[in-house]
């Protein structure tokens, strides 16, 4: 028999529709929603809460670490799009790019220079010379006490053909008497002289080494001595100091200039904290300074150094000035100011020692020019080497090791383009430095 139940279809006992609602839940909630996850659900009820709880989920942060970088990165959206803060962002741009064109027309400018000077130099130019300075302090090495040169202190010379003898208005000199080394005992052609250059068959630049220290005896000295009756010196300008100009000079020895280059070497400090100027044929760089040491070159091919205003002057016959500094020998004796202030009087030094690369030029009291350099040498050295080499008026010229060099040249089968030689070996510039452009300004020296 039918019960009621039965007939209504009110069959299905109230245990069995539990059962068939919790089923559905349950496949609801295993069913990977995409949408909604990425929406925020956490699970098919969230759904069923509507567009109320779509949008309370909406403001809901981020929590943990991700939500702290969304939040992160949020922020700084806004902030750029300040237009202050445009501004600030377009004008720091403008200056990266004006700061990266100058450093590397700096670092690719043609002359001499490693890429760590170049931005010491370009630094200093750009007032952070005292940040250049604390760098150059902490990475200083002094030089090591003791030992012995790393190569010997003698050397091919030149062929002399002819005896020295004089010959009308032209003096011929043999070698200077022999140097004694301040480092006690001499080493083996310590101080003796060699044939670097001949003039007709005449010696007209002698050559030598010699140690400067007791102390760092393993440093050598390169010295010169020049006879300006054979020969005639010449102020090139640099590529980048003095820069361009109205030289009339090109700043290197091009192949057409190359016949009878006896010698070149270097010039004196960037012509800006030279504390004088720089004048050639007519044109001027700085300002000439009255009282600093200054060497002058005539029309003649000679060369005079002295004190600028005081016992040399600008005259009808000159040509060119170099100016740098003061004397570091007067009237045959070294004064006592080359030992004071040594680092803001005679220049900025790689580290801030003393004892560094140092250059110098002098005249004897016969006319002769003697140009030493060498490394280790602190103003003191130096002057005492050019005043033992004979010298009675000299100056401090360049210094720092990159901007050092003597060359002096043998013609042999070619007198057109004479091969060049250092006359230190350990002179960081190569031979044919000259022989492409330089950055700072030379002097060459021709036979007459």
């Amino acid at each position: 028999m039918l019960s009621v139940r039965m007939v209504t279809g009110l069959t299905t006992p109230r245990s069995g529709r539990h059962s068939n609602r919790d089923r559905r839940n349950r496949d609801n909630r295993d069913r990977p929603y995409r949408d909604d996850r990425d929406r925020g659900y956490r699970d098919d009820r969230d759904r069923d809460y509507g567009d109320d709880h779509e949008r309370r989920n909406r403001n809901d942060r981020p929590r943990g670490r991700w939500g702290r970088k969304r939040r992160g990165r949020g922020r700084i959206r806004r902030l750029v799009r300040k237009p202050w803060v445009r501004v600030v962002l377009g004008g720091f741009g403008v200056f990266l790019l004006v700061v990266s064109w100058s450093v590397g027309h700096a670092l690719t400018v043609p002359g001499g220079g490693s890429v760590s000077e170049r931005l010491a130099e370009w630094a200093r130019d750009h007032y952070l010379g005292p940040l250049v300075t604390f760098g150059e302090w902490i990475s200083y090495s002094p030089p090591k006490a003791g030992g012995k040169p790393s190569f010997a202190l003698t050397g091919p010379s030149a062929n002399v053909t002819s005896r020295p003898k004089a010959t009308g208005p032209v003096q011929i000199y043999g070698p200077p008497p022999p140097l004694k080394s301040m480092a006690g005992k001499p080493l083996p052609g310590e101080g003796k002289w060699r044939v670097l250059g001949v003039v007709n068959g005449n010696p007209a630049i002698y050559g030598t080494y010699l140690r400067a220290s007791n102390v760092y005896t393993s440093y050598v000295v390169g010295i010169a001595s020049m006879n300006q009756s054979l020969l005639r010196f010449q102020l090139r300008p640099g590529a980048e100091d003095p820069g361009p100009g109205n030289w009339k000079l090109p700043a290197e020895i091009p192949p057409p200039a190359r016949r009878g280059l006896e010698a070149t070497f270097n010039g004196g400090f960037k012509i800006s904290v030279s504390g004088g100027g720089f004048y050639l044929n007519g044109a001027t760089a700085g300002r000439l300074t009255r009282g600093t040491a200054s060497v002058v070159y005539y029309k003649d091919g000679h060369i005079a150094i002295g004190n600028w205003g005081q016992t040399v002057h600008m005259t009808p016959d000159v040509v060119g000035v170099r100016q740098n500094l003061h004397l570091i020998v007067q009237n045959g004796k070294v004064p006592a100011s080359v030992n004071y202030n040594v680092e803001s009087a005679w220049g900025a030094t790689l580290g801030g020692g003393y004892y560094v690369w140092r250059s110098g030029i002098g005249i004897t009291s016969d006319g002769r020019v003697i140009f030493a350099y060498g490394p280790s040498l602190n103003v003191s050295e130096l002057a005492d080497v050019l005043k033992e080499a004979g010298a009675v008026t000299a100056m401090q010229l360049d210094i720092n090791p990159d901007w050092m060099s003597y060359m002096y040249y043998f013609p042999g089968n070619h007198p057109a383009d004479p091969t060049p030689h250092n006359l230190l070996p350990d002179q960081i510039q190569p031979p044919d430095r000259f022989y492409s452009l330089a950055s700072r300004d030379f002097t060459a020296v021709y036979a007459r």
